[in-house]
């Protein structure tokens, strides 16, 4: 089962996952970037682009021949297919309102939640779900100094 952390309080959902990207790339973490909705994952992309203006993300569509090299991949359909052969410490961050439909053999799975209460509602969704499924649940605020470290 995967460890599933909530980060609750962004300000802006796609806005914090481009913080938390650019700190765990920094970190030296690979991470899937996913959603079915692929305006929202172009806006992830186009958002990741000025993320920090001293810094650069490489990150690439799934779909891309440098997909296997390049340590951020955004996937927005066939997620199992993509995950094949990933490292299982590879994060997977999902920025879909549903669970993703699989967590492949990663080991960790990322959820940014914003204040907004349709996001919030849809984060309790997801939290009961991956409950049910016997997954490792944890909850951060945003607000706190202490979150995810590892």
């Amino acid at each position: 089962m995967a460890r599933i952390n909530f980060a609750f309080g962004a300000t802006e959902r796609i806005t914090q996952a481009c913080q938390t990207t650019l700190k765990q790339y920094l970190a030296g973490q690979k991470m899937v970037v996913y959603s079915s909705d692929i305006d929202r994952l172009r806006q992830f992309d186009q958002k990741l682009w000025a993320v920090d203006e001293a810094a650069f993300v490489p990150h690439v569509w799934a779909d891309d021949p440098l997909a296997t090299q390049t340590p951020i991949v955004l996937v927005n359909k066939d997620l199992a297919r993509t995950l094949e052969g990933m490292s299982p410490d590879t994060w997977l961050l999902n920025l879909d309102d549903a669970c993703p439909p699989t967590c492949g053999p990663l080991e960790r799975v990322l959820e940014i939640v914003s204040d907004a209460s349709e996001d919030k509602e849809a984060a309790r969704q997801r939290w009961r779900s991956y409950q049910a499924a016997g997954h490792d649940l944890k909850s951060y605020s945003l607000q706190s100094t202490s979150g995810p470290k590892d």
